[in-house]
């Protein structure tokens, strides 16, 4: 039989809405909580119901869990707890070290939908270009937004779901829950830093409540944090040959490998809820998140840079200099002398010479050439506002609107718009991206009495509008101009990140409306079903229809099975159909500009560009769920079919002939275009792979001791592509994760301290151009904490206690000292201490 639960005020939980009643703690709903107690609202828009009777699998994350790890970003303390959660460090990755991009069950970020009490989070502003495979051209939410302190508990729901929440639910769903405590609260300082003496990071954060008359409460959560970048660089190889030959301008190291520095990082978050006069429940929830990221960029060398340093090749193939005549109307530098490169050094007395002729090399000020430095200033605003209840014929209602909106405004430091010549700046503002989301919903749920027999059978149904903007805001004029020196071979734009002109600004806008019907019923008294539709159509591509079956059968008081098939699907993003940006990319370890323009752009469209399609996908999983006493065992296998993935196309190298044509044709982009990328539906994949997890607790030593096992393995297989896959991106899709991935967990609590032991195994995985294996690694992680009776309390941990910086990137002349995709990165041993105060 189903579960029933009572609470202080009427909940519809129907995936979008959170159990806002009872005020229970994080603590309590790990501490004092039974397993087959813990309510979840995600998988189900009937009751909340437990886990251990939830027809799909769903795992649930404390905030104490959450909090005992030394970061604070929300990803990383995700992949701490969460297996089938994966997320690289993302050094020199554009605006991926912005905005990392994560991954669920080994699927694109943006095929996991993110909610927040239920409610839909909006995406964030940044599309991942570089995302090392599986994440390039991915645009999901930005969960580094979210502090941990703010919530209750995490429920990750592991199985499609687009039947009920709608695009985006192919990988599964991760709903955050925020603390709705209307008293109380807690206050926390960290501070931590690596083993090798850099990454410092200091954390203030604070979560309290407070009651709105005698029927609601208000519950504000706010934290500051503060981090150091992080090195893990070795000198280049052509840097070094540079400081041979007497380049005493060349930085050592010339260019940064690491973690970027993040500032100004202010979180804040609001969640509040007042019971009506008629019974039901008003509530609001929001955030106002800040932060500014900067990170490095690949360093340019001053002989070799095309479009900056690098000169013709003269016929016994000597290397030269560019040079630019000065002179006002030259179109070319033919009047110059050459700067021939001798033993790889510029020849002195032909550089020098270049004054007196009015000519002038970037040589002349960047000698030891430059790194530019890359980052953004992120803004992310939301706010939730809604009231429910129930009806006199006993319908339950959620009635509620939202608006989110993540904007990234990009800087670009220590760099050159090189057609400008001598006049360059060296700072830029090349532009920002915006996604603004606003939604309506109205939801209702029904529980029927004796329809055809059955004693438990819910009714729920729902519309939701949606509406979604993509805005591009143009940089300010020298990231973009075409300075002077553009006829004479010179690039245009700051370079590595090159500023949105006026004409790429603007705003690209799509709605969506969407039905939905779901039901649920014990069809015997150890049998529930569970069957959902939705019909939603976007104005941008057309409709889309799914469905979802799902069951849970009792053979015993102990023992249960599930299993689940439903469709699925994800819409392409409105900035995947009109993005306009352009990458620094190596390309057989030379630096190539690379642009990225919209599908159905008049360049694209040359090349066989078309409009974006959404990605389908069939999921199946089969389980089981076994409880008895203190023990807790679920095993899950599950398989993903989704088809057209989005991908971007291989680099398409657009020849003089196409780039005159296109220019005759009133293209002018194609000016300074030597290689384009676009978005396509090129590829199929099928993900499968088992989860198990296990709860276990006893009395030991005076005090609890609770013992947890959560282990992942997920293989994904590319069944079809097109000519845009090429080798490489295979090998990324199928080996750049470790199939196998889980942790061990054992928390001992006394009545006055308490010490977590973890231990994380990671599988085999690979990193590809270049290529590095990774081997198998154990990495523990350990917190001690002490509380006082005062309320006051301190601890110390360390995570990955065994310094482990994943494999050596040995021959690699990019002056990385090791992998830049390790799935538990690369800076090694953090050691932290964290004050604590609870009232």
């Amino acid at each position: 039989m189903l579960n029933k639960f009572k609470f202080k005020s009427l909940v519809i939980a129907m995936g979008m809405t959170c159990v806002a009643m009872p005020t229970i703690s994080a603590e309590q709903v790990q501490e004092d909580a039974e397993i087959d107690e813990i309510i979840v609202v995600v998988g189900s828009r009937a009751a909340p119901r437990s886990i251990a009777d939830s027809p799909v699998p769903v795992d649930v994350i404390g905030a104490k869990e959450l909090m005992a790890n030394g970061t604070s970003d929300m990803n990383s303390l995700l992949r701490a707890v969460t297996p089938s959660y994966n997320v690289s460090p993302q050094a020199i990755s554009d605006g991926a070290t912005v905005v990392r991009p994560a991954n669920l069950r080994g699927l694109s970020p943006d095929s996991t939908l993110i909610l927040v009490n239920g409610k839909r989070r909006h995406r964030a502003s940044v599309i991942t270009f570089s995302g090392g495979g599986i994440a390039d051209g991915a645009q999901g939410p930005d969960v580094s937004t979210i502090p941990a302190i703010a919530l209750k508990q995490i429920e990750i729901l592991r199985d499609g779901a687009s039947a009920q929440y709608g695009s985006d639910a192919v990988a599964g769903v991760i709903n955050f829950v925020l603390k709705d405590n209307d008293s109380g609260g807690q206050f926390e300082l960290k501070a931590g830093q690596f083993s090798e003496g850099d990454g410092e990071q200091v954390t203030l954060s604070g979560n309290f409540g407070l009651s709105l008359s005698d029927n609601g409460f208000a519950n504000f959560s706010f934290e500051v944090n503060q981090q150091e970048a992080t090195s893990r660089s070795t000198q280049r190889s052509d840097a070094q040959a540079l400081i041979d030959a007497g380049n005493t301008s060349v930085a050592d190291p010339a260019q940064t490998w690491g973690s970027p520095k993040i500032s100004d990082d202010f979180k804040l978050f609001l969640n509040t809820g007042i019971e009506l006069a008629n019974g039901g429940e008003a509530y609001m929830f929001g955030n106002w998140s800040e932060k500014t990221v900067e990170g490095g960029f690949f360093f340019r060398n001053p002989q070799t840079k095309s479009g900056v340093f690098k000169g013709p090749v003269l016929d016994d193939g000597t290397a030269t200099l560019l040079v630019a005549d000065l002179t006002p109307g030259a179109t070319d530098n033919s009047a110059c002398p050459l700067v021939p490169i001798i033993n790889n050094v510029p020849d002195a007395d032909a550089l020098a010479s270049l004054a007196s002729a009015n000519c002038y090399a970037h040589n002349l000020r960047f000698p030891g050439g430059f790194t530019p430095f890359f980052g953004g200033e992120v803004v992310d605003l939301s706010l939730v506002m809604g009231t429910r209840g129930e009806f006199s014929d006993g319908t339950s209602y959620d009635f509620s609107g939202s608006v989110g909106e993540h904007s990234t405004e990009f800087h670009m430091s220590d760099s050159v718009n090189s057609s400008m010549g001598p006049n360059t700046p060296t700072e830029f503002t090349p532009g920002a991206y915006a996604q603004l989301e606003k939604s309506i919903n109205a939801d209702f749920s029904k529980e029927l009495d004796s329809v055809m027999g059955l004693d438990y059978l819910v009714v729920s149904y729902g519309l939701e509008f949606r509406h979604e903007t993509f805005t591009i805001t143009a940089g300010d004029e020298a990231s973009w101009q075409l300075g002077p020196l553009v006829t004479q071979g010179f690039s245009i734009g700051s370079n590595g990140f090159p500023g949105f002109k006026p004409a790429d600004a603007g705003a690209s806008s799509r709605t969506s409306k969407a039905v939905y019907f779901d039901t649920e019923a014990n069809i015997t008294e150890d049998f529930l079903a569970q069957v959902a539709f939705r019909y939603e159509d976007f104005s941008d591509f057309g409709s889309s229809f799914n469905w979802k079956l799902a069951g849970m059968y009792d053979i015993n008081e102990s023992f249960k099975i599930r299993t689940s098939v439903s469709t699925g699907f994800r819409a392409p993003t409105i900035g995947q159909n009109n993005v306009r940006a352009v990458q620094t990319q190596t390309e057989n370890g030379i630096l190539v500009d690379v642009a990225t323009l919209p599908p159905t752009h008049p360049v694209s469209v040359k090349y066989g560009g078309i409009a974006l399609t959404p990605e389908q996908s069939i999921s199946y999983s089969l389980g089981m769920v076994y409880q008895l006493d203190e023990f807790f065992l679920t095993v899950d296998y599950f398989n993903i079919e989704v088809t057209d993935r989005i991908t971007q196309t291989s680099s398409i190298k657009v020849s003089d002939e196409d780039r005159q044509e296109l220019i005759d044709a009133g293209v002018t982009d194609a000016i300074g275009l030597s290689k384009v990328k676009f978005f396509t539906n090129d590829f199929d994949t099928t993900t499968q792979g088992f989860d198990v997890v296990a709860n276990y607790s006893n009395e030991m030593f005076g005090g609890e001791m609770k013992y947890g096992l959560a282990y992942n393995w997920t293989e994904t297989t590319v069944d079809k592509y097109g000519e845009n896959v090429n080798q490489t991106k295979l090998n990324r899709l199928e080996k750049s994760l470790p199939e196998h991935k889980g942790s061990f967990t054992v928390n001992y609590q006394a009545d006055s301290w308490s010490l977590m032991a973890r231990a994380n195994y990671f599988g085999e995985w690979s990193q590809f151009d270049p290529d590095i294996p990774g081997d198998a690694a154990i990495l523990l992680d350990t917190e001690f904490a002490y509380y006082f009776d005062n309320g006051a309390g301190f601890a110390v941990g360390i995570n990955n206690l065994t310094d482990d910086n994943g494999p050596v990137a040995e021959g690699a002349p990019s002056g990385r000292s090791y992998s830049s995709t390790s799935p538990y990165g690369f800076n090694g041993r953090f050691v932290y201490a964290k004050v604590t105060y609870s009232f």
